[in-house]
Order: structure tokens, then C-alpha cells, then sequence
């Protein structure tokens, strides 16, 4: 009796997990898309409303008080109509918004049939969307309206030109929440990063974001690791921290960057009968090398660098695949001397040593110091 009941309650399941996994798929899918479809409706309903406010100005009194006035009672007819959403503050967001996008947006027009034309083109909104087809020209491509509403408010407190515009392409390319883009913005990202860079690798995070090509693409310095609530005058072990970025792991792999996966922490490896350990080992699979990671609390030694070099020899001769590009060393410290390191490894050793702080880094000194880097640069050429 059981054994028959229990073979018909088999064949009546059968098939049905495989199924449910397929319908919730279908369900998540056209959720993300109806988000997604609402997001990019109001971002591009907002830079139409910009223009016509713009546009207004243009043809009425030039002087500030005017726009000023116009603004308010804007907002107060729209926000008795329609609700929330139409502040003054948030009609100055949507002003700017147009005036800062304008010039890398094409001209995107509702007409009468409740289609949207863009340069002249006329299609369904559905369309329009999924196909991706707003602002498909070379230049903004990558930047156009990607972004919630949210990210784009964000992105306008961003003075810098520049910064602002790898700001935008990380976001829409790595998937940035707005919480992560506020993290990555708040940890000094763009100056870290350019401050490792040649004139034409600053250029480039500006135009085409981060591109990696090298294991230098990939490294920034300082690290932040705020994430890891540690006090900056605590005491703590390497195991702790060690731990603290295990307990923190995804947060840490975005502050790592991009392509980068996790595989093991202590990675042991034997010889001559003696054991030693990796602290942390990643890949990465945009470089397609592995990259090792030795924490050390205290200034970087030369024993130290010795020992990695060690460890990169071990992976590149037992571990990567033939095919696989040469291992990558990061020794993550509190501080090191970049004598130190010039003098113990040789030119084309593929280690390298940089700064971690536990507490987010100045962006005014960081701009200081970047303004400084890029002068040297100017005048070196």
C-alpha cells in the first residue's frame, strides 16, 4: 500500500519541480523588465520635462528670479495634480538634468499617436526599450539612461566632468545599485584609480570606464576596507582580519574589482615536506590568472615580498593551467616603502604591494594629490 501510493505521488510530481523553476523564471524575468521599463520611462520623462522647462526659459525673461518663480509654480500645479515626485527641488534636479545630458541624448520626442520618436524614427515603446534603441550613437551609447532616476541624482552631485562620466558607465556596466554607487563614490574610486594611470589611462577611465588589460588595470591603492567595522586604532591580528573579509566577502570582492572570483583562504601547498599557506586566493576571469593575497598588518619587509615571489612560483609551476596568464601576487598592507619593493623584486616580477586603511579616504586630499599627479604628467610631456 505505501509503496503504491508512493509510486503514483512520484509519477504525479513528476516534472513539476523543473517546471516551477521554469515559471518562476519567466516571472522574475518580467518583473526585472517591468522595473526596468519603469525605470528608464521616468528617467527619459524627466529629461523631456527639463527640456520643455528649458526650452520655456529660453523664450521668457533671462534673469534668475524668473526661472525661480516659474519653478515654484510648476511645482505647485504639478504636485496638486499628480502627487509626490514634483518638488521644486526635485523640478531644479530635472533642469539640470537635461541641461548636463543634453549633449549626448538624442533628441527624444512623445508624438501624438503616444509613440516615441527618436531622431525622427517613430516605435512602440515596448520596442524601444527592449531593443535598447534610445541614444544608440557611438559617443553615449554606453552612458544613455541605464541608470534609475536615483542613480542619476547621485551622479549630478558629481562635479568633475569626467568623474562624473565613470561614475555612470561602472554603474550601468558592473550593475551598481545605488547603495553600491554611493559606496564606490564615497571610497574615492575614480581619483584611486587614476591616480595609477598615464594621461591617456585617465582619459580613458573617463570615456570607456575601467578597462582591463593588465594586472595594473586591475590594482588600486589605498584599498578601503570600512566595510569590515574595524577601528582604525583597534588591535587585531592578521587571522581576524583575515576572517573579517571571509564574513564580508561580497563586499570585498567589489572593492577588489572587476572579474574577480573566490576560491580559497589558507590555501596549503607542501614541499621538502614543509607546509605553506596562502591567505586568500581569487581568480580573475577577465585576466584569466589567478591572484594571491597576503595580508600583513605590519610595514612590508623584504622577507616578505621574497616569500610571495615564492608563492607565485609554486602557482605558475603546480597550479595555472597552461593556458592560464601568469599568476599575480598582492601583498595588502598597513604600509610599505616603495624602495623596499623596487629594490627586492625585479622589474618584471608580476607582484605588487599596496596600502589597505579601514576608514574611507579623503576625496579632497585624493583630488589634491591627483591634481598634483596629473601636472607631473603634463610636464613630463
Amino acid at each position: 500500500m505505501n509503496t503504491k501510493t508512493s509510486s503514483i505521488g512520484k509519477r504525479k510530481n513528476d516534472g513539476i519541480p523543473a517546471l516551477l523553476a521554469e515559471v518562476r523564471q519567466l516571472i522574475a524575468n518580467a518583473r526585472n523588465a517591468a522595473a526596468s521599463a519603469v525605470n528608464t520611462l521616468q528617467v527619459l520623462t524627466n529629461f523631456e520635462i527639463g527640456r520643455r522647462i528649458v526650452e520655456h526659459e529660453q523664450k521668457g525673461e533671462k534673469r534668475a528670479e524668473y526661472g525661480a518663480k516659474l519653478l515654484k509654480a510648476l511645482s505647485e500645479k504639478l504636485t496638486e495634480e499628480f502627487g509626490k515626485g514634483f518638488s521644486k527641488a526635485n523640478l531644479e534636479y530635472i533642469r539640470r538634468f537635461f541641461l548636463e545630458w543634453q549633449h549626448r541624448i538624442p533628441l527624444i520626442t512623445q508624438t501624438a499617436s503616444g509613440q516615441l520618436a527618436v531622431r525622427g524614427k517613430s516605435q512602440e515603446l515596448p520596442d524601444l526599450l527592449v531593443h535598447g534603441q534610445i541614444s544608440q550613437t557611438p559617443s553615449a551609447k554606453s552612458v544613455a539612461f541605464t541608470l534609475s532616476w536615483s542613480h542619476y541624482v547621485l551622479l549630478m552631485t558629481i562635479k568633475d566632468p569626467d568623474e562624473r562620466s565613470f561614475y555612470e558607465i561602472e554603474a550601468s556596466n558592473e550593475g551598481w545599485s545605488l547603495s553600491e554607487l554611493k559606496r564606490q563614490k564615497a571610497s574615492a574610486l575614480y581619483e584611486r584609480l587614476a591616480l595609477s594611470r598615464d594621461k591617456v589611462g585617465i582619459r580613458q577611465l573617463a570615456e570607456k570606464g575601467q578597462i582591463i588589460t593588465s594586472a595594473e588595470d586591475v590594482l588600486r591603492e589605498p584599498y578601503v576596507l570600512e566595510f569590515l567595522g574595524f577601528d582604525e586604532k583597534s588591535e587585531y591580528s592578521e587571522t581576524e582580519l583575515e576572517s573579517a573579509i571571509i564574513d564580508h566577502l561580497e563586499r570585498f570582492l567589489l572593492e577588489l574589482g572587476k572579474g574577480f572570483l573566490f576560491e580559497a583562504r589558507q590555501k596549503r601547498f607542501t614541499f621538502d615536506e614543509d607546509h605553506f599557506f596562502v591567505d586568500l586566493v581569487f581568480y580573475n576571469r577577465i585576466l584569466r590568472s589567478y591572484v594571491i593575497i597576503d595580508l600583513k598588518l605590519d610595514k612590508l619587509s623584504h622577507q616578505d615580498l621574497g616569500q610571495m615571489q615564492m608563492y607565485v612560483n609554486y602557482f605558475d609551476r603546480h597550479v595555472k593551467l597552461p593556458d592560464e596568464n601568469p599568476t599575480i601576487g598582492l601583498l595588502l598592507c598597513k604600509s610599505k616603502k616603495d624602495t623596499i619593493v623596487e629594490l627586492t623584486l625585479p622589474k618584471d616580477a608580476n607582484i605588487h604591494a599596496r596600502e589597505y586603511q579601514l576608514y574611507l579616504p579623503s576625496k579632497a586630499l585624493l583630488k589634491k594629490k591627483l591634481l598634483e599627479w596629473s601636472k607631473e604628467l603634463q610636464h613630463d610631456s
